[in-house]
Protein backbone atom coordinates (compact mmCIF):
# COMPACT_ATOMS: atom_id res chain seq x y z
CA UNK A 1 0.00 0.00 0.00
CA UNK A 2 2.91 2.44 0.80
CA UNK A 3 4.46 2.20 -2.41
CA UNK A 4 1.05 2.88 -4.01
CA UNK A 5 1.04 6.35 -2.40
CA UNK A 6 1.91 9.24 -4.86
CA UNK A 7 4.99 11.22 -4.01
CA UNK A 8 5.93 14.63 -4.54
CA UNK A 9 8.99 16.47 -4.14
CA UNK A 10 8.81 20.58 -3.01
CA UNK A 11 11.90 22.77 -3.41
CA UNK A 12 11.73 25.69 -1.39
CA UNK A 13 9.48 23.96 1.35
CA UNK A 14 9.99 25.51 4.15
CA UNK A 15 7.47 29.01 3.79
CA UNK A 16 5.54 30.57 1.77
CA UNK A 17 4.17 28.83 -1.52
CA UNK A 18 6.25 26.11 -0.83
CA UNK A 19 5.22 25.43 2.91
CA UNK A 20 1.38 25.97 1.80
CA UNK A 21 2.12 23.32 -1.50
CA UNK A 22 3.51 20.83 1.22
CA UNK A 23 0.68 20.59 3.05
CA UNK A 24 -1.86 20.71 0.18
CA UNK A 25 0.48 18.07 -1.23
CA UNK A 26 0.20 15.86 2.37
CA UNK A 27 -3.33 16.71 2.90
CA UNK A 28 -4.15 14.69 -0.87
CA UNK A 29 -2.80 11.82 0.63
CA UNK A 30 0.78 11.95 -1.22
CA UNK A 31 3.98 11.54 0.63
CA UNK A 32 6.34 14.62 0.15
CA UNK A 33 10.04 14.68 0.45
CA UNK A 34 10.78 19.09 1.27
CA UNK A 35 13.81 21.10 0.52
CA UNK A 36 15.56 24.12 1.08
CA UNK A 37 18.24 25.35 3.66
CA UNK A 38 16.42 26.19 6.42
CA UNK A 39 14.04 22.77 6.75
CA UNK A 40 13.36 21.40 9.68
CA UNK A 41 13.41 17.83 10.39
CA UNK A 42 9.70 16.31 10.43
CA UNK A 43 8.13 13.65 12.67
CA UNK A 44 5.60 12.41 10.31
CA UNK A 45 6.33 9.14 8.26
CA UNK A 46 4.73 11.01 5.11
CA UNK A 47 6.97 13.90 4.93
CA UNK A 48 10.89 13.77 4.66
CA UNK A 49 12.99 16.97 5.03
CA UNK A 50 15.86 16.98 3.28
CA UNK A 51 18.49 20.43 3.98
CA UNK A 52 20.54 22.11 1.47
CA UNK A 53 20.93 24.53 -1.03
CA UNK A 54 18.79 23.79 -4.20
CA UNK A 55 22.13 25.75 -5.90
CA UNK A 56 24.49 23.15 -5.10
CA UNK A 57 24.61 20.94 -8.41
CA UNK A 58 24.91 18.05 -5.84
CA UNK A 59 21.39 18.73 -3.82
CA UNK A 60 18.89 18.58 -6.27
CA UNK A 61 19.52 14.80 -7.38
CA UNK A 62 20.22 13.83 -3.49
CA UNK A 63 16.70 15.27 -2.60
CA UNK A 64 16.00 12.91 -5.66
CA UNK A 65 17.75 9.83 -4.10
CA UNK A 66 16.50 9.83 -0.93
CA UNK A 67 13.05 10.53 -1.62
CA UNK A 68 13.03 6.68 -3.78
CA UNK A 69 15.23 5.39 -0.35
CA UNK A 70 12.31 6.65 1.85
CA UNK A 71 9.53 6.10 -0.32
CA UNK A 72 10.14 4.05 -3.21
CA UNK A 73 8.94 6.51 -6.37
CA UNK A 74 8.63 10.05 -7.53
CA UNK A 75 5.38 10.97 -9.05
CA UNK A 76 5.37 15.09 -9.29
CA UNK A 77 8.31 17.15 -8.65
CA UNK A 78 7.24 21.05 -7.88
CA UNK A 79 10.30 23.17 -8.78
CA UNK A 80 8.99 26.59 -6.25
CA UNK A 81 12.85 27.63 -5.31
CA UNK A 82 13.66 30.83 -6.46
CA UNK A 83 15.48 33.99 -5.78
CA UNK A 84 14.29 37.32 -6.69
CA UNK A 85 16.56 40.15 -7.18
CA UNK A 86 14.89 43.31 -8.70
CA UNK A 87 17.61 46.17 -10.33
CA UNK A 88 18.49 48.19 -13.28
CA UNK A 89 19.74 45.69 -15.34
CA UNK A 90 23.53 48.19 -15.25
CA UNK A 91 23.84 47.65 -11.22
CA UNK A 92 23.51 43.66 -10.99
CA UNK A 93 27.25 42.22 -9.46
CA UNK A 94 28.73 39.04 -10.02
CA UNK A 95 27.26 38.36 -7.24
CA UNK A 96 23.58 38.81 -8.16
CA UNK A 97 23.99 36.97 -11.35
CA UNK A 98 26.33 33.82 -9.75
CA UNK A 99 22.96 33.71 -6.69
CA UNK A 100 20.30 34.16 -9.08
CA UNK A 101 21.13 31.61 -11.67
CA UNK A 102 22.28 28.76 -9.93
CA UNK A 103 19.22 29.06 -7.78
CA UNK A 104 16.99 29.56 -10.64
CA UNK A 105 18.49 27.35 -13.04
CA UNK A 106 21.17 25.32 -11.90
CA UNK A 107 18.57 24.50 -9.32
CA UNK A 108 15.64 23.60 -11.67
CA UNK A 109 18.40 21.47 -14.16
CA UNK A 110 20.04 19.20 -12.33
CA UNK A 111 17.01 18.59 -9.59
CA UNK A 112 14.38 18.15 -12.67
CA UNK A 113 16.97 15.58 -14.39
CA UNK A 114 17.18 13.45 -11.86
CA UNK A 115 13.46 13.45 -11.16
CA UNK A 116 12.25 12.88 -14.67
CA UNK A 117 15.09 9.69 -14.98
CA UNK A 118 13.12 8.46 -12.04
CA UNK A 119 10.01 9.13 -13.27
CA UNK A 120 10.82 7.70 -17.22
CA UNK A 121 11.92 4.36 -14.97
CA UNK A 122 8.21 4.11 -13.77
CA UNK A 123 6.62 5.27 -17.44
CA UNK A 124 5.13 8.79 -16.02
CA UNK A 125 5.11 11.75 -13.71
CA UNK A 126 4.30 15.56 -13.64
CA UNK A 127 7.36 18.43 -12.98
CA UNK A 128 5.69 21.81 -12.51
CA UNK A 129 8.02 25.01 -11.92
CA UNK A 130 7.22 28.10 -10.54
CA UNK A 131 8.25 31.11 -12.91
CA UNK A 132 6.96 35.14 -12.87
CA UNK A 133 4.90 36.69 -15.22
CA UNK A 134 7.52 39.46 -15.96
CA UNK A 135 8.98 36.71 -18.01
CA UNK A 136 6.44 37.64 -21.10
CA UNK A 137 4.99 40.85 -19.67
CA UNK A 138 8.02 43.29 -18.47
CA UNK A 139 7.12 46.09 -16.31
CA UNK A 140 8.95 49.54 -16.68
CA UNK A 141 8.07 49.71 -12.25
CA UNK A 142 10.26 46.61 -11.84
CA UNK A 143 13.41 46.21 -13.34
CA UNK A 144 13.98 42.18 -13.49
CA UNK A 145 16.38 40.98 -16.20
CA UNK A 146 18.01 38.32 -14.21
CA UNK A 147 14.04 37.04 -13.57
CA UNK A 148 13.50 37.13 -16.65
CA UNK A 149 17.06 35.51 -17.60
CA UNK A 150 16.20 32.59 -15.51
CA UNK A 151 13.05 32.15 -15.03
CA UNK A 152 12.60 32.77 -18.77
CA UNK A 153 14.89 29.88 -19.47
CA UNK A 154 12.74 27.65 -17.04
CA UNK A 155 9.27 28.85 -19.03
CA UNK A 156 11.36 27.99 -22.20
CA UNK A 157 12.69 24.46 -21.10
CA UNK A 158 8.73 23.42 -19.75
CA UNK A 159 7.86 22.96 -23.65
CA UNK A 160 10.88 21.54 -25.03
CA UNK A 161 10.58 18.85 -22.08
CA UNK A 162 7.29 18.63 -22.85
CA UNK A 163 7.51 17.52 -26.10
CA UNK A 164 10.63 15.59 -25.02
CA UNK A 165 9.39 12.94 -22.89
CA UNK A 166 4.90 13.51 -23.65
CA UNK A 167 5.50 9.56 -25.58
CA UNK A 168 7.14 8.79 -22.17
CA UNK A 169 4.42 9.79 -19.75
CA UNK A 170 5.90 12.63 -18.22
CA UNK A 171 4.13 15.69 -18.39
CA UNK A 172 5.69 19.31 -17.73
CA UNK A 173 4.00 22.35 -16.85
CA UNK A 174 4.72 25.97 -15.39
CA UNK A 175 2.82 28.45 -13.06
CA UNK A 176 3.55 32.22 -14.05
CA UNK A 177 2.68 34.02 -10.70
CA UNK A 178 2.05 37.58 -9.95
CA UNK A 179 3.31 39.33 -6.78
CA UNK A 180 2.09 36.91 -4.09
CA UNK A 181 1.55 37.84 -0.88
CA UNK A 182 4.29 36.06 1.50
CA UNK A 183 6.37 36.50 4.08
CA UNK A 184 8.66 38.30 2.24
CA UNK A 185 6.67 41.08 1.17
CA UNK A 186 6.28 43.64 4.32
CA UNK A 187 3.18 44.90 4.69
CA UNK A 188 3.77 48.32 4.06
CA UNK A 189 4.56 47.65 0.15
CA UNK A 190 0.99 46.10 -0.54
CA UNK A 191 -0.57 48.65 -1.64
CA UNK A 192 1.91 49.24 -4.51
CA UNK A 193 2.62 45.84 -5.47
CA UNK A 194 -1.25 45.25 -5.51
CA UNK A 195 -1.23 48.28 -8.15
CA UNK A 196 1.26 46.15 -10.41
CA UNK A 197 -2.10 44.03 -11.13
CA UNK A 198 -5.32 44.87 -13.66
CA UNK A 199 -7.31 43.37 -10.84
CA UNK A 200 -5.67 45.46 -8.24
CA UNK A 201 -4.71 42.94 -5.57
CA UNK A 202 -2.21 41.10 -4.98
CA UNK A 203 -2.39 37.30 -5.41
CA UNK A 204 -2.40 34.62 -2.22
CA UNK A 205 -0.52 31.40 -2.10
CA UNK A 206 -4.41 29.29 -2.19
CA UNK A 207 -4.04 30.57 -6.15
CA UNK A 208 -0.62 29.41 -6.53
CA UNK A 209 -1.69 26.00 -4.90
CA UNK A 210 -4.65 25.70 -6.58
CA UNK A 211 -2.96 26.53 -10.07
CA UNK A 212 -0.65 23.46 -9.51
CA UNK A 213 -2.85 21.25 -8.28
CA UNK A 214 -4.96 22.01 -11.03
CA UNK A 215 -2.03 21.32 -13.60
CA UNK A 216 -1.63 18.20 -11.49
CA UNK A 217 -4.99 16.52 -12.19
CA UNK A 218 -4.68 17.74 -15.86
CA UNK A 219 -4.02 14.90 -17.87
CA UNK A 220 -4.00 16.00 -21.18
CA UNK A 221 -2.34 19.45 -20.18
CA UNK A 222 1.50 19.26 -20.77
CA UNK A 223 4.27 22.30 -22.32
CA UNK A 224 1.40 25.03 -20.43
CA UNK A 225 2.31 28.07 -18.53
CA UNK A 226 -0.52 28.95 -16.76
CA UNK A 227 -0.44 32.55 -15.68
CA UNK A 228 -1.96 33.29 -12.49
CA UNK A 229 -1.00 37.13 -12.12
CA UNK A 230 -4.16 38.83 -11.67
CA UNK A 231 -4.10 39.84 -15.17
CA UNK A 232 -0.85 40.80 -15.82
CA UNK A 233 0.28 38.91 -18.99
CA UNK A 234 -2.86 40.39 -20.49
CA UNK A 235 -1.41 43.90 -20.46
CA UNK A 236 -1.84 46.73 -18.84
Amino acid sequence: MEHEQKVAIVTGASQGIGAGLVAAFLARGYRVAATSRTIRPSDDPALLSVAGDIGDPETGPRVVAEALARFGRVDTLVNNAGIFVAKPFTDYTAEDYARVVATNLTGFHFTTQAAVAAMAKRGGGHVVSITTSLVRAPSSKVPSVLASLSKGGIDAATRSLAIEYAKRGIRVNAVSPGVIRTPMHAPETHDALAALHPVGRMGDIADIIGAVLYLEDAGFVTGETLHVDGGQAAGA
